[in-house]
């Protein structure tokens, strides 16, 4: 594959996964004990975009009425004002490898024609 393409397809493919990752904290924001992940882009080999899904461990506790049972799970800690912006990013990245796959495409048909 030409390189500016395998680097423009890694990428779609990382911000898809970031996507993911994503909208996995999103479904679970009220589901207790749920631990948020965060996906962080990476250079790999080669000039491709690689993905690393890192699990933040924080979280609020969930009080009990009863005095002598300690909390035994802790509430979601995905928080929607981190998440969104990180959808919109995200979006926003696959939009815009999408667009360099396209003229590159534009550019080789371009190129073809005039040599046929």
């Amino acid at each position: 594959m030409i390189p500016p393409l395998n680097a423009a397809v890694s990428a779609l493919h990382a911000f898809g996964q970031k996507l993911g990752v994503t909208a996995g904290n999103i479904a679970n924001v009220n589901t207790d004990g749920y631990k948020k992940y965060r996906a962080i882009l990476q250079e790999g080999q080669n000039g491709e975009v690689e993905v690393v899904a890192q699990r933040v461990e924080a979280g609020i506790p969930i009080d009990h009425l009863e005095e002598d049972e300690p909390p035994a799970l802790k509430a979601s800690n995905v928080a929607l004002e981190e998440e969104f912006p990180e959808l919109i990013t995200s979006i926003y990245g696959f939009k815009a490898n999408l667009k360099t796959l396209k003229a590159q495409n534009e550019i080789l048909g371009s190129l073809l024609d005039t040599v046929a």
